[in-house]
């Protein structure tokens, strides 16, 4: 067999392994920011279910209906859901190829999230200046804990938003940053969704009761 022959069969069976293990490109990455996301649903679950379970513990202390401002919270609940309007902007704007109104609204997003951190921040502050502290009761606990893992969460979703823009500036909406924006994308209503849950389980009903 000739050497020509030889290279043409060995570029045949290249070609045929790379086919046979080829994978969409930016599969892996998605498939493990999916296994994240379920990695941290696992978490808020234990987190309301701890909370279920200590929320009515007071220990002679004080209750939801004595510490909470529902309108002040209902504020806050906003500008989150809001932001993920503004998010949903940043997609319609990636898709059309437009790097710098896609920039613009994840600012805008960026915004929101740090409006919603200042709310919660002086939440939490107006409970520690009047007493009510982790330590006070077990639901205080249990109301720290479960807000303030979603805070950190809206926190690091601050952070990636603004190192998102600075990629985009540098390198433009190329196929690795718009997977990024999809990503950071499903994170935030993903906050949003266990924000509405927390809204709900520990503002809403923890004033009825």
């Amino acid at each position: 067999m000739s050497t020509k022959t030889l290279a043409a069969a060995h570029e045949e069976l290249r070609f045929y392994d790379i086919g046979e293990h080829a994978h969409p490109e930016g599969h892996s990455t998605m498939l493990g920011f999916w296994i994240y996301l379920m990695s941290d649903c696992l978490i808020f679950a234990i987190l309301f279910a701890c909370y279920a379970v200590l929320g009515g513990n007071y220990a002679a202390g004080p209750a939801p209906k004595d510490l909470f401002d529902l309108p002040l919270v209902a504020v806050n609940t906003a500008m989150l859901l809001f932001s993920s309007i503004t998010y949903g902007f940043a997609v319609l704007q990636m898709q059309q190829g437009k790097v710098r109104e896609t920039q613009i609204w994840l600012a805008v997003t960026a915004l929101f999230g740090a409006a919603f951190l200042a709310i919660e921040l002086y939440e939490f502050q107006h409970l520690f200046h009047i007493g009510a502290t982790p330590q006070r009761s077990a639901f205080l606990s249990a109301f720290f804990t479960l807000v303030g893992t979603h805070g950190l969460h809206v926190t690091f979703g601050i952070l990636w938003l603004l190192t998102l823009m600075v990629q985009l500036g540098k390198h433009g909406l190329i196929a690795a940053n718009r997977r990024r924006v999809m990503c950071l994308s499903m994170f935030w209503h993903f906050l949003d969704v266990v924000w509405i849950g927390v809204f709900t389980i520990v503002y809403l009903m923890g004033m009825l009761q």
